[in-house]
């Protein structure tokens, strides 16, 4: 898994902290401190998988020792309702205090998995690559972009060190295209990439001339993005942005644009609904 454990662990210990807190009322006071379960984690409708071990971790931070766990669905993988994903044994008050968090994980990372999955399906025959957005939720921006990942996509910029984009707000604020493009280069490294967004064919034209390296086409029709690329002509890659759906999705790759970012497969993405339950 592609993600930092040091990042993960301190996500996870703040999920358990915010849901803890200094004890759990009714299991610490119901369960005996040496009762221990198995329990298993279930696909409840068809999907990718994403964040097993992420939510394997949730456990073995509560209980570092003694915990077992029997993986069955890896990352990537496509399930079906009804799937058992992994089986684990431990303590039971360490099963029912993780629950929830690691719930929370699976279910969005996967949800995410999930909704990239369906979109490169869509494009699928097409030049176009489907992309995440830095439109995250706080503090979960590394476990979200991998699951992109998982799911097929690819990923944005992380932060906004990672590369310079001038964005219209910025455009307007650096005295226009040419100049800000221009200050830029001054001061950027030979490893940095300028990305500038456009709303207008014009824009486009002072895009080429100022020689960025990516394009975005923010909020443009098929039709004006059917016209970029034959402007463009491979001088640049070409983003589209803005407002993107599964329903349009289709019809804007078949316009020839490199890359498609999609800020819905982070920021309002549907859970995948994985239940976990103690065997009887």
């Amino acid at each position: 898994m592609l993600i930092n454990s040091i990042y993960a662990d301190n996500i996870i210990k703040t999920a358990l902290l915010e849901d803890i807190n200094y004890l759990d009322t009714t299991t610490d006071y119901l369960i005996d401190e040496e009762q221990e379960d198995t329990a298993k984690f279930l696909a409840k409708s068809d999907g990718v998988l994403c964040g097993i071990e992420i939510a394997l971790r949730v456990f073995e931070i509560l209980q570092p020792t003694g915990f077992e766990a029997k993986v069955y669905k890896k990352d990537g993988d496509v399930l079906k309702k009804g799937d058992i994903i992994a089986e684990i044994h431990g303590k039971t008050r360490t099963i029912l205090k993780g629950e929830r968090t690691a719930l929370n994980l699976i279910q969005h990372m996967s949800g995410i998995a999930t909704a990239t999955h369906n979109a490169v399906e869509i494009v699928k025959g097409t030049n176009a690559s489907i992309a995440d957005t830095r439109k995250t939720l706080p503090g979960l921006r590394a476990l979200q972009k991998y699951a992109v990942t998982v799911g097929g996509g690819r990923n944005h910029r992380y932060n906004l060190s990672d590369a310079a984009m001038l964005k219209d707000n910025h455009i307007d604020a650096g005295g226009g295209i040419a100049n800000a493009v221009s200050k830029l280069k001054t001061k950027l490294g030979h490893m940095t990439k300028i990305e500038l967004e456009v709303r207008n064919l014009d824009e486009l034209r002072q895009a080429l001339e100022a020689d960025v390296d990516v394009i975005m086409l923010d909020n443009m029709s098929p039709a004006l993005m059917k016209e970029a690329v034959e402007i463009t002509n491979g001088k640049a890659l070409l983003e589209a942005s803005g407002g993107i759906t599964d329903e349009t999705l289709r019809e804007i790759a078949e316009t020839g644009v490199d890359i498609i970012s999609m800020g819905a497969l982070t920021h309002s993405v549907k859970a995948f609904d994985i239940s976990l339950k103690i065997a009887k």
